[in-house]
């Protein structure tokens, strides 16, 4: 059986998705999820089975048309770029700067620059700027340019949008993490106090679109800032993604969608931070903790099953993740795809069971979205 390798198959994908927008679903600002969706599928492995699903991801939402281009930024005047953060209609603009970004100096050097820039602005479309960035550092980072080979125009391109959606859907959270406090992250998240809300928690989306646009004003938000005491990045990274996929297991009765993320970006920028200058590696953990204390405040009301979610991992029946993934790659669904993943990834560094019962959660809570 022929087989389509890691970099066919990420290339043939991103030449079907050219012509779609950086969003999808009617009257909605869904972030389009096909290039991160493919990237991974072909990352786990299956290579082979991308077209299809890409086939079949393109029919599944209407997605909104490429945003067109009004007035030029300059990327060497703060005066010109700076008020377009976080303007959508400006999104068109903000891919043609990087476009000629890239296309005037190596990748890494422009991710460099413009990492520390849109770092404050990290909850981006609810973290889909930093990871659809992070899928495409991934792609450019397989080429082997050490052999004389170059990344093909498509995996710039990427990039590129993945750096423009982030500006585009910039969103600064207020206040500034410390890291000065005495918690770990796990008795960070347990110390933070959970404001409760009226209605049924599938139904607490309205509420939750609130509380994401104002966190401020929510109980224990400032002090939840500073309760981190100083950690190695690569160390609070692992305590991120431990905890988190807790927390997703701990919460069967929310959407079970908008938290996935809490794994996702973590294991996102981990991705990113070998082509980054060390000094930046600190900053970029701090702000996922300001994203995280802003996602936990927005979808939770209280810690439900979270303390016992490490034993209820470690007691649950789990399939191996060489069957996780089989699984998730029959499930179809994106966001199972980017989780499994993103677990499977976490996992090889530092085995927890967490990992593999919140991907299980996953496959269960999330629809199935099967190719065509």
């Amino acid at each position: 059986m022929q087989t389509t390798g890691y970099r066919d198959a990420i290339n043939d994908a991103l030449e079907r998705m050219d012509d779609l927008g950086y969003e999808r679903g009617a009257g909605a600002d869904l972030a389009n999820h096909g290039p991160m969706g493919a990237e991974t599928l072909a990352a786990l492995g299956h290579g082979t089975e991308v077209a299809a699903w890409v086939e079949g991801y393109r029919t599944a939402m209407p997605h909104h048309e490429v945003p067109a281009r009004s007035f030029a930024l300059d990327p060497a005047d703060a005066a010109s770029w700076r008020p377009a953060l976080g303007d959508f209609s400006r999104a068109g603009d903000w891919e043609e700067l990087f476009r000629r970004e890239l296309a005037g100096a190596p990748w890494r050097e422009v991710l460099s620059r413009w990492w520390p820039r849109l770092l404050p602005g990290l909850l981006a479309g609810l973290t889909h700027g930093v990871i659809r960035t992070a899928h495409a550092v991934r792609s450019l980072a397989a080429v082997p340019e050490e052999a004389g080979e170059q990344p093909a125009t498509q995996q710039l391109t990427e990039l590129a949008r993945g750096l423009a959606y982030w500006a585009a859907r910039f969103a600064h959270a207020p206040g500034e993490v410390r890291m000065s406090g005495s918690h770990d992250l796990a008795g960070a998240v347990a110390a933070l106090p959970r404001t409760p809300y009226a209605g049924p928690g599938r139904r607490g989306r309205a509420v939750a679109a609130e509380r994401l646009a104002a966190p401020a004003g929510l109980a224990g938000y400032d002090e939840a800032l500073g309760a981190l005491a100083p950690v190695p990045p690569q160390r609070l990274l692992t305590e991120m993604t431990t905890t988190f996929a807790g927390v997703y297991l701990g919460h069967p009765e929310l959407f079970p969608v908008p938290l996935v993320h809490a794994v996702t970006a973590p294991a996102a920028v981990r991705l990113v931070l070998p082509h980054l200058p060390e000094e930046l590696h600190e900053p970029s953990v701090a702000a996922l903790w300001h994203v995280h204390t802003v996602l936990l405040l927005a979808f939770t009301d209280d810690r439900a099953a979270e303390e016992s979610a490490l034993r209820d991992a470690q007691e649950a029946e789990v399939p191996p993740f060489d069957e996780l993934i089989a699984r998730a790659v029959e499930h179809g669904d994106e966001h199972v795809l980017k989780f499994t993943e993103a677990c499977r990834r976490e996992h090889a560094l530092r085995p927890d069971p967490r990992y593999g019962a919140a991907v299980l959660a996953a496959q269960h809570r999330i629809k199935p979205r099967r190719p065509r």
